[in-house]
């Protein structure tokens, strides 16, 4: 029997999809990175998610942040929300360099974490220090 992917999967992968547009480039790694995602999910065929996978439709940062709302719903789980830190941080740095549009992305979504003091809350520091970084240079 062929396990369905969930909602909250292709929720997620349509929000890598956006941060994957957030800097106006759709990099070869990030491309590469998100087909692996989406064929692990079972979501590469998707008639929703296959035109923005294959950069047929492209995707504005509005969109991206409209999908990141609807995925935590207003009440994020700690897993909800370490699953998408997890992902996009891979996303982020598959290409080897982080833009400042990036940055901004996980400084939005530590919003989201339900738990404001979880060991994730180190990493998330680190990358908003990048972001002041890439920011005043």
């Amino acid at each position: 029997m062929n396990n369905k992917p969930t909602n909250a999967s292709k929720q997620l992968l349509k929000i890598l999809i956006g941060a994957a547009w957030i800097d106006g480039k759709f990099q070869p790694e990030e491309r590469q990175y998100l087909i692996k995602t989406a064929e692990k999910q079972q979501l590469a065929d998707d008639p929703e998610i296959r035109p923005l996978l294959y950069e047929l439709k492209t995707v504005k940062p509005e969109e991206c942040y409209r999908w990141l709302e609807e995925y935590f719903g207003g009440y994020p789980t700690q897993e909800d929300y370490e699953n998408l830190i997890e992902a996009i941080s891979g996303l982020i740095y598959s290409d080897g360099e982080m833009a400042s549009e990036e940055a901004k992305l996980l400084t939005e979504v530590q919003q989201y974490d339900p738990a404001s003091t979880s060991s994730l809350d180190k990493v998330l520091k680190t990358v908003q220090k990048l972001y002041q970084r890439y920011v005043t240079s």
